[in-house]
C-alpha cells in the first residue's frame, strides 16, 4: 500500500474549493482522484490570480498559485459533460470508481443523468457525495452559495470583529475561505464513514453536505451559549466570550495572545506581571468573576503588558507555564521553528525549472504516510491515459473525442 485509500478511486467532478479541498484530502491519504474539467477553461481557480507559481528564472507562470493550494496528487481528465458522448463517458468511468464528488447546484447534474440516482444505477456501491450552498432541501435549495455569503448569513459575521463602539467596529469575515475548508473536511469525513458502511452492507449511498449547515454545526460554544440563554452572542474583537483574560494585550513592540484557561494560569500570570493584589481581588480571582468584571480588568492588564516586548512576555510566561503567543504575519509563520521541524513547507520539482511550494498535510500516518505530488498543471494532461486505462479507448477514439470537442 502507498496511501491508506490506495485502492480507492474518486471522480471529483467539483471546482473552486469546498469539493476540491475535499478530493486533495482523500489524495494526500492515497486515494486515485480524476479530477473532471471543463475543455479549455478547466477549474475556476486555474486562473485565479495573480499570484502566480514562478519559473527558473523568476517570472510568473500561466499557474494560480490558488488552483495548486487544492488540487495536489490529482489527474486532470478533460471533458465535456453537456454533450451525450461526454454524459456517456462519465457514467462508465464512475462504474469503476468508488466515489464521485460533486459541488453543482441542487437537480444540476440531473439534466446530463449525471445525478444520483443515474449513476447508482451503473455502480450500486457508488458513493455520491454533493456539496451544495443550502443542501438539498429547504426553501434556499435552489440557491447558490459562497463561503462570503454563508459566513455572514450563517452568523459567523456577527462573531467576527470589533466590538461596537471601538474604531473599525463591524462584521468581518475570516481571512479565509473557512466555510469551504471545513466543509471540504466535513464531505472527506462523510466519503470515509461512507466507504466503512459500504463495507458492511456491500451498498453505496449519497451525502448531502451543505455550507450553511457546516457554517451553524461549527459555531461550536457560541451557538451553545445563544441556545442556553436566548441571546445572541456579539462581536467581542479576539476576545473570548467565557473565558478572561484569552485575548491581544499590546507589548512594547507589538502584539502577544495572552490565553488563560484557568484560575492557576491567572494567579501566575499576575506573579510574573508584578500584580498578585489582582489575582486576590473577589473581582477578579475566579474566572466567572472574571468574565462578570471583564471592562475592569482587561485595562488593567493592557495597562502592563505595554512595558515588555513580545518576547520577553511569551518567554516569561512559558516558563510559567501560561499560554501564550506572538501574533505572525505568514513569513514569522513559515519561519517559526516548530513549523520547519513539523516540514509543513514542502516543495516540489515542476516542469517550468523550478519548485511549487506546498503546505503539508497536517495528517500523519505511521504505516501509510502522505506522499507529495503536483497538481496537474497542465489542463486535461493526463485524459489519454486515463480513457486509455480504464475505459479501453484507442488513440484513434480518442482523436475522435477531441476533434468533437468532447475531450
Amino acid at each position: 500500500m502507498s496511501g491508506a485509500l490506495s485502492h480507492i478511486r474518486v471522480l471529483d467532478l467539483s471546482r473552486v474549493l469546498a469539493g476540491p479541498w475535499a478530493g486533495q484530502t482523500l489524495a494526500d491519504l492515497g486515494a486515485e482522484v480524476i479530477k473532471v474539467e471543463r475543455p479549455g477553461t478547466g477549474d475556476d481557480t486555474r486562473h485565479w490570480g495573480p499570484p502566480y507559481i514562478k519559473d527558473a528564472d523568476g517570472n510568473d507562470s500561466r499557474e494560480a498559485a490558488y488552483f495548486q493550494c487544492a488540487n495536489r496528487n490529482k489527474q486532470s481528465l478533460t471533458l465535456d459533460f453537456t454533450q451525450p458522448e461526454g454524459q456517456r463517458l462519465v457514467r462508465e468511468l464512475a462504474a469503476q470508481c468508488d466515489v464521485v464528488l460533486e459541488n453543482f447546484k441542487v437537480g444540476g447534474l440531473a439534466a446530463y443523468g449525471l445525478d444520483y440516482e443515474s449513476l447508482k444505477a451503473v455502480n450500486p456501491r457508488l458513493i455520491y457525495c454533493s456539496i451544495t450552498g443550502f443542501g438539498q432541501n429547504g426553501p434556499y435549495a435552489k440557491r447558490a452559495g459562497y463561503d462570503f455569503m454563508i459566513q455572514g448569513l450563517g452568523g459567523l459575521m456577527s462573531l467576527t470583529g470589533k466590538p461596537d463602539g471601538e474604531d473599525g467596529a463591524g462584521p468581518m469575515k475570516v481571512g479565509v475561505a473557512l466555510t469551504d475548508i471545513l466543509t471540504g473536511l466535513y464531505a472527506t469525513v462523510g466519503v470515509l464513514a461512507a466507504l466503512n458502511a459500504r463495507e458492511q452492507t456491500g451498498q453505496g449511498q449519497f451525502i448531502d453536505v451543505a455550507l450553511l449547515d457546516v457554517q451553524v454545526a461549527c459555531l461550536a460554544n457560541q451557538a451553545m451559549n445563544y441556545l442556553a440563554t436566548g441571546q445572541s452572542p456579539t462581536r467581542l474583537g479576539n476576545a473570548h466570550p467565557n473565558i478572561v483574560p484569552y485575548q491581544d494585550f499590546p507589548t512594547a513592540d507589538g502584539d502577544f495572545i495572552l490565553a488563560v484557561g484557568n484560575d492557576g494560569q491567572f494567579r501566575k500570570f499576575c506573579e510574573v506581571a508584578g500584580l498578585p493584589a489582582l489575582a486576590g481581588d473577589s473581582r477578579f480571582s475566579t474566572n466567572q468573576a472574571r468574565v462578570a468584571h471583564r471592562a475592569e480588568l482587561i485595562p488593567l492588564l493592557r495597562q502592563a503588558t505595554v512595558f515588555r516586548t513580545t518576547a520577553e512576555w511569551v518567554a516569561l510566561l512559558e516558563e510559567a507555564g501560561v499560554p501564550c503567543g506572538p501574533i505572525n504575519d505568514l513569513a514569522q509563520v513559515f519561519a517559526d521553528p516548530q513549523v520547519q521541524a513539523r516540514g509543513l513547507r514542502v516543495e516540489l520539482p515542476n516542469s517550468l525549472g523550478s519548485v511549487t511550494p506546498q503546505v503539508a498535510s497536517p495528517l500523519r500516518l505511521s504505516q501509510t504516510p502522505v506522499d507529495y505530488r503536483l497538481a496537474p498543471p497542465l489542463l486535461g494532461e493526463h485524459s489519454e491515459a486515463i480513457l486509455q486505462r480504464l475505459l479501453g479507448l484507442d488513440a484513434g477514439q480518442i482523436a475522435e473525442l477531441r476533434a468533437a470537442g468532447v475531450v
